[in-house]
């Protein structure tokens, strides 16, 4: 069998790179031409520490987008000669090098590598987004009205951190509940949040534009009504994402993992933000609770917010790849980079090229968006 050089190896990586590093070129050319029109996010990268956060991160947006011209290799795919082969190992047939070795089952460790990313742009941000959701949803009523709601929102949150994490993360995505229509169930009941939270906004704040309120709400209808069918149903109508029952577990233990710490950081914004001149004086011009507290009180609250969902997606990806590696997350086969560490790691004092890629990948992400979270925390001080 034959071999690259090192340096032959960094070159080809660098050549397969070329249209993520086209993209992010382009991408942070305009975004310095432009900073001063960019708000919050033109602040953000004028600073070291936001353009690093915004580099790292714009690499594996584009590495996502570009995976299949990035990829040499399917990366389910598997050449028999190339089982444990060593970085550089060339293909016969194909005349194809694996760049990054293969693993044990003699897949491409790059193209695996390159398609994991894709599993983690999109259920990270979406599972953090779905237990923003939900705290949203409930810190605000629990601050604004106090009392009664309050006490039992707050104990219901109190309740579910309570519970062991680890345990109960376990019994989400064990074998035996994937059997059931538990996940399905789960999945319904956490994806009506996002949903009412949209219809909500829109239905206070536009209820005197009949035209704009109608858009919104049909758009709103119809990203509902695919993010039901996919996830719910299972029958995603424009075939863009197939979704297993352990990943609905994933958004289940996400949700349930994270809202309660959402809530409580929404519940002591609005308790803190209600007492404010500009609150009350929407409340003398007769608004409604649910327009004072999305329209008044969460715009206010946004900086916190925002730098603890970008923490937040960092936690879930390193939740998906533990998971992963305990075999209680993404199914065998897919590429995420926790099931490729764990795939690797029981050859691991005989082969420790198969487990270095994807380790590497997930803590360049989650330093990515550390740094994007630390910039953000820098003008939220400033403002």
């Amino acid at each position: 069998m034959e071999f690259m050089s090192p340096f032959a190896i960094v070159l080809r990586v660098l050549i397969q790179f070329i249209p993520v590093s086209m993209a992010m070129a382009v991408l942070l050319t305009v975004s310095l031409l432009f900073k001063r029109r960019l708000g919050l996010y033109g602040f953000i990268i004028e600073t070291g520490t936001g353009f690093a956060g915004v580099s790292i991160l714009s690499f594996w947006l584009f590495t996502a987008i570009f995976a299949a011209s990035v990829a040499p290799f399917d990366p389910l795919g598997q050449i028999v000669s190339m089982k444990d082969a060593l970085p550089g190992a060339i293909e016969a047939n194909s005349g194809l090098p694996y760049l990054l070795g293969g693993d044990k089952l003699a897949r491409d460790v790059f193209s695996r590598m390159v398609f994991g990313s894709r599993i983690v742009l999109i259920i990270a941000p979406l599972a953090t987004f779905l237990a923003l959701s939900v705290g949203i949803m409930l810190g605000l009523p629990a601050g604004y009205f106090g009392k009664r709601i309050d006490a039992i929102l707050s104990f219901l949150a109190n309740l579910i951190l309570a519970f062991p994490i680890i345990l109960l993360f376990y019994l989400l995505v064990s074998p035996g509940i994937l059997e059931t229509p538990i996940p399905y169930a789960l999945a319904g009941f956490f994806f009506v949040f996002p949903i009412v939270l949209l219809f909500t906004l829109f239905w206070s704040g536009y209820r005197a534009h009949p035209k704009q309120l109608a858009l919104r709400l049909v758009l709103t209808l119809l990203a509902g009504g695919w993010l039901f069918a996919t996830f719910v149903f299972d029958s995603d109508p424009f075939h863009i994402l197939r979704v297993s029952p352990s990943t609905l577990n994933i958004f289940a233990a996400v949700a349930l993992a994270s809202g309660p710490g959402i809530f409580r950081i929404v519940r002591s914004l609005t308790l803190d933000i209600k007492t404010r001149e500009y609150v009350q004086a929407a409340q003398t011009r007769g608004e409604t609770p649910w327009f004072i507290m999305l329209w008044e009180i969460l715009p206010n609250a946004r900086g916190p917010l925002i730098v603890d969902a970008c923490l937040r997606i960092g936690y879930t990806t390193i939740l998906i790849g533990a998971l992963g590696y305990f075999g209680l997350g993404m199914p065998p086969e897919s590429p995420d980079w926790g099931t490729a560490i764990k795939e690797s790691s029981r050859l691991m004092r005989a082969f420790v090229h198969p487990a270095l890629p994807p380790a590497l990948a997930m803590m360049s992400f989650v330093l990515g968006l550390n740094l994007l979270a630390d910039a953000l925390r820098e003008q939220s001080l400033k403002d």
